[in-house]
């Protein structure tokens, strides 16, 4: 068995597909095709074929996590989710989500922080909030805590800022509906009710 061809792909010309025997075998992104060596005229055995066959899976799963990175920080559940809706089986996306933590992509940690960092420039959230959605991402609740206590933002600052700017609405001009959205925000009754008589005063 030898490799006949390797040939860039149209649509994909980040691709290049493998022909062994003049058959198409598999295809690779071009980072993997050069760290493989492989090369036009090659030998290679059945059980080479298949080790390839295997690495493209591999390859093409990363190559679908990283398409999802791109967009937006993931957390771990989150790449585990949508590989394995693209139907990957469970080993494949094990390997490739370990392999994506080891070159730093995959890490919870880091991915809870940059989400906390984010919505607190986007608009005045609760930390229960916050909270809520990372647990919404699957992300432990230890690391919630450590993202969380790496933010110093004063929670009675922000329901400030948050009143002030819902009170420019007519339907908060009353306290109790007003209320009302602080609690479904996941504001502490107890801060809500100080909060709203220190703006009132």
């Amino acid at each position: 068995m030898k490799i006949s061809a390797i040939k860039q792909q149209v649509k994909r010309s980040d691709r290049y597909s493998i022909f062994i025997d003049d058959k198409y075998i598999c295809s690779f992104s071009e980072s993997t095709l050069l760290k493989l060596e492989l090369r036009v005229h090659q030998e290679i055995t059945p059980e080479e074929v298949a080790k390839l066959k295997n690495d493209a899976v591999v390859d093409k799963a990363r190559a679908k996590a990283f398409d999802q990175i791109a967009r937006r920080p993931r957390s771990r559940w989150e790449l585990e989710d949508y590989l394995r809706r693209k139907e990957f089986e469970p080993e494949i996306i094990e390997q490739t989500l370990n392999a994506l933590s080891k070159l730093g992509y995959v890490d919870d940690l880091d991915f809870a922080q940059r989400w906390v960092n984010n919505r607190r420039l986007l608009k005045p959230t609760s930390k229960r909030r916050l909270t809520q959605e990372l647990r919404q991402k699957r992300v432990s609740d230890e690391i919630i805590n450590q993202a969380l206590s790496a933010d110093d933002t004063d929670e009675r600052e922000v329901l400030v800022e948050l009143i002030e700017r819902k009170r420019k609405q007519a339907k908060y001009q009353d306290n109790l509906k007003l209320m009302q959205y602080l609690a479904r925000q996941g504001f502490n009754y107890d801060d809500i009710k100080t909060v709203l008589n220190e703006t009132d005063q």
